[in-house]
């Protein structure tokens, strides 16, 4: 089950960064007209939390947010694009020699649980704003066009 969630957390990596290399600029700095806050945000949120619990599970325990991303930054999509493969890849190397216990897998469903989290609301956002899916997005998840 471990390596099916760790799976799973690798897809939606490479999803969202798919989804910020796809978007355009001026969307990371956009809000909705409800109540939210930019799609870069969103991408910020998901940064902090890949950084953390990448820590956590590397501590085998919770330590606390933390992002090293600025929100003025969050609205630079190359400044997303890259620190979301720098997570990716920090989280990969992590991985490696980590001895499992429960405190870790659950701190693996966590994360996998916010990375989903964060799809739906980017899928929102996305729509909301008018903007579209790259089609790997379209196809897996039936969205429109």
């Amino acid at each position: 089950m471990r390596e099916q969630a760790i799976e799973h957390i690798k897809t939606l990596f490479r999803s969202h960064q798919e989804l910020a290399e796809f978007l355009p600029e001026e969307a990371f700095g956009q809000k909705m007209s409800v109540p939210s806050n930019t799609i870069g945000g969103q991408f910020w949120c998901l940064i902090g939390a890949r950084e953390s619990y990448t820590k956590a599970v590397k501590e085998n325990g919770w330590v606390g947010f933390g992002c090293s991303m600025t929100s003025e930054e969050s609205i630079n999509k190359q400044e997303v694009i890259h620190t979301l493969s720098k997570t990716a890849q920090k989280f990969e190397e992590m991985l490696n020699g980590v001895e499992w216990t429960n405190t870790r897998d659950d701190l693996m469903l966590d994360l996998l649980e916010h990375e989903t989290q964060h799809q739906g609301q980017l899928i929102r956002y996305v729509y909301g704003l008018k903007y579209k899916f790259p089609k790997s997005w379209t196809q897996r998840w039936s969205l429109d066009e």
